[in-house]
């Protein structure tokens, strides 16, 4: 129940409006978000790249309005892009197709994303196409293989969600591809006409898609994460759960995968004992840094996924 709330807040523009006026709310919102520009992004992706770990830049913002704003945000990833290459970050880069037009028109969003894509290629960086809410699944996952068939399926990477049903199917087609997937458990609202309203039955699930994600790897000969740290392996197994994280290692020690070949990606401020862990461990390590203004979504649905972080926001707002 307070989960749904959650996820029902961050869309709520009047929620938004409330929150985002609280100055303890941005304080909070800090530990999980690494600034609100580009310049504080790239101070906290260079200390993490110098403890070991790779990143991936995430310019937060969804659900554009109009054709400026899509080609607005599709300008800024290709400034994103121009920092990594100079800056010589050991990152890749992360969109969200509505916020270059998909919800307005896929046409838009695809012209956009060619743009984007044509430039992380030119500099060597990989980009993961995110994914959305349910209404999104299929064109976003249209739109990957027309860009993995265009620039390559090393070049770019999906996210899959534990908690659709029909991403056990789309996770086989996928493999067969040998693309690049970042396996979640989903952070949306979804009825449960298309998605696992029970946790058990998301964890279940996260387990035989890691399966999955495994047997393709193997598939497509184990390839490594590479050697400048911007392309991830064939599996990407993001999440915070040690159950989960506990069985992938398993899992991909019983098939015999390469500690390098399975990359453990998680969110920038949370369990970073985790993070440490694996990372001593052999294990690539990739922490997803996301920046900017549009920080009120994101912010609310990290605290639906965990009641410690609900926690930590509560017990802050009686803080001066």
């Amino acid at each position: 129940m307070l989960r749904a709330l959650l996820l029902y807040l961050s869309q709520a523009t009047w929620a938004r409006k409330i929150v985002t006026g609280w100055g303890v709310a941005w304080r909070v919102a800090s530990r999980f978000v690494a600034g609100e520009t580009l310049n504080d992004a790239v101070r906290v992706v260079k200390e993490l790249n110098e403890r070991g770990f790779t990143t991936t830049l995430d310019h937060l913002g969804e659900y554009t309005t109009n054709d400026e704003e899509a080609r607005s945000s599709a300008k800024e990833a290709i400034e994103i892009l121009a920092r990594i290459e100079g800056e010589g970050l050991k990152s890749g880069i992360s969109i969200k197709l509505t916020q270059i037009g998909l919800a307005i028109d896929p046409g838009l969003c695809k012209s956009n994303l060619e743009s984007v894509m044509a430039v992380a290629v030119e500099r060597g960086i990989f980009l993961r196409i995110d994914m959305e809410d349910s209404r999104f699944t299929e064109t976003t996952l249209q739109l990957f293989e027309e860009m993995a068939e265009r620039f390559g399926p090393e070049k770019v990477g999906v996210v899959i969600q534990s908690y659709l049903y029909r991403s056990e199917q789309d996770a086989a087609k996928l493999m067969a591809r040998g693309a690049r997937v970042r396996l979640c458990k989903g952070a949306y609202k979804e009825p449960p006409e298309v998605a696992y309203p029970r946790k058990p039955d998301v964890d279940a699930a996260f387990d035989r898609l890691t399966d999955i994600l495994i047997r393709g790897s193997q598939d497509s000969g184990s390839p490594p994460v590479s050697a400048n740290g911007r392309r991830p392996p064939i599996p990407a197994i993001a999440s915070h759960d040690d159950e989960r994280i506990d069985y992938a290692v398993w899992a991909a020690d019983q098939a015999g995968l390469p500690k390098v070949a399975l990359e453990f990606q998680m969110l920038y401020g949370i369990r970073r004992d985790l993070q440490d862990k694996l990372l001593a461990e052999g294990y690539p390590v990739r922490i997803y840094v996301p920046f900017g203004g549009e920080w009120y979504p994101y912010f609310t649905r990290r605290l639906a996924e965990r009641p410690a972080n609900l926690w930590f926001f509560v017990s802050n707002l009686f803080k001066k």
